[in-house]
């Protein structure tokens, strides 16, 4: 049976899309079958950055409404043989799906996926709410900015009151020479401010902008680049392979803004 995965972040604009399509694309090329779901009901994103834009006839909510069978809505990548992609809806077509319709369809393609990894929209509201309730792991994703950490361990708490206790976390947009000049939070920081097991860090890098509006993941590039040596690894890493992590930076900065973050966070967190 499948390993149910949502990659999320309580923030929107942190790279969980791209880390998305990466991931997918590396656990496809790897062996492993793989399903990613684009779970942002009227802002999907998931499709063009994977390339399948064009691709797509039908959605989960055409499943739903019994227009077309289950396996029609399943587009499989070209590529890569044993990756696929399943769009929940149309950017057209906002109608809303519940949470037990989900996770009806996702329940029905565990059996034939190594891996359903579920690009859950930004936030804590409905759609959140929506893509992590077939999940039984969640990655969160983060920039080393406050507005990012600080929702993020809202989303952290959130995933362990619905029973997600595997969690894992992925720093995004890492800047050495930033760290360095204590201008942004170290890896340090960022692990000991949210509390949770760190699979991965992507430094800050033109070549995944490039690659997201090619609709081609990073990861698929004839010379491999730092990012896409970064995803590979944090990739096997959650298979389970015992990797050493970028080591960037890891003096824990006296900036007093980092200071101001940790204060509010715990005066949350004993609220």
């Amino acid at each position: 049976m499948a390993r149910v995965i949502v990659i999320t972040s309580g923030k929107g604009g942190v790279g969980k899309t791209t880390t998305t399509s990466n991931i997918g694309m590396a656990l496809a090329r790897l062996g492993y079958r793989t399903l990613l779901i684009d779970a942002d009901v009227g802002l999907r994103n998931l499709d063009l950055l994977l390339g399948l834009e064009n691709r797509i006839i039908y959605t989960g909510l055409d499943v739903i409404q019994e227009k077309c069978r289950l396996e029609q809505a399943i587009i499989q990548d070209k590529r890569q043989t044993k990756l696929s992609f399943f769009p929940l809806s149309s950017i057209q077509n906002k109608a809303t799906i519940t949470k037990t319709q989900v996770k009806d369809l996702l329940d029905k393609l565990k059996n034939n996926y190594d891996f359903l990894l579920i690009d859950s929209p930004a936030g804590i509201e409905g759609g959140f709410q929506t893509a992590i309730e077939a999940a039984n792991e969640a990655i969160v994703i983060v920039t080393p900015e406050v507005p990012s950490i600080r929702d993020a361990d809202r989303v952290v708490g959130l995933l362990s009151a619905k029973n997600i206790l595997d969690i894992r976390l992925i720093i995004n947009r890492i800047r050495p020479r930033m760290v360095k000049t204590e201008d942004m939070m170290s890896v340090d920081d960022v692990t000991n401010i949210l509390g949770i097991p760190l699979l991965g860090i992507i430094p800050e890098s033109e070549e995944i902008i490039i690659s997201s509006n090619r609709g081609e993941p990073l990861i698929l590039e004839d010379k491999p680049s730092l990012p896409s040596t970064a995803f590979d690894n944090l990739t096997r890493r959650l298979l389970g392979e015992d990797l050493e992590l970028v080591d960037l930076n890891k003096q824990t900065s006296k900036n007093p803004v980092k200071r101001i973050l940790r204060n509010l966070l715990f005066q949350n967190g004993n609220q």
